[in-house]
């Protein structure tokens, strides 16, 4: 399945690594022998360099791999946290993120370089960037920092993630 590229994007490859740059940024990544690329003007496409196993996973993981950086530097990503809880809030000063969620001190978080956090509500936390896999990572570090509960969904959780509900105990009239 070959890669569309948008006419704001250019790719090159170069001494084994494969460059990416677009309005939003540069990106590059290690290219594999097992792969080779035919990039077009407006598409990129994979191919496989022999018929061995290894060569077939390869394939699928580095057209994904591109067509991430591809987009990734024309429109990039993001990833929304909502903080559930009373008295759980996020405050944002420089590049620290610093969450109340509950312990006796505030937890601070360094953003990486290359992730913009913004603070919509003090209970809304948007992570954007170019790179699909650093702006997951740096979400799911966040959430786990305080990992939603079943009872009554205090925690960390993804904007899209449901939360299962459990029913907490009874009392029962039986002695």
């Amino acid at each position: 399945m070959p890669i569309t590229v948008p006419a704001s994007v250019k790719v090159a490859v170069k001494d084994g690594y494969i460059h990416v740059e677009g309005p939003k940024g540069k990106l590059n990544c290690k290219t594999r022998d097992e792969v080779t690329l035919k990039i077009g003007k407006e598409e990129i496409i994979v191919e496989v360099a022999d018929d061995s196993k290894a060569s077939n996973s390869y394939h699928g993981l580095y057209r994904q791999l591109i067509h991430n950086m591809v987009v990734g530097v024309s429109t990039g990503f993001s990833k929304s946290l909502i903080i559930n809880g009373v008295g759980f809030r996020a405050d944002l000063k420089d590049n620290i993120l610093s969450l109340n969620l509950g312990f006796a001190q505030p937890i601070d978080v360094v953003v990486p370089q290359g992730i913009t956090v913004t603070v919509e509500t003090p209970n809304k936390i948007t992570l954007s960037g170019i790179d699909k896999q650093l702006v997951g990572q740096t979400a799911a570090e966040i959430r786990s920092l305080r990992k939603p509960e079943p009872y009554k969904g205090k925690g960390i959780r993804y904007e899209d993630e449901v939360i299962r509900r459990k029913a907490g105990k009874t009392a029962s009239g039986k002695k």
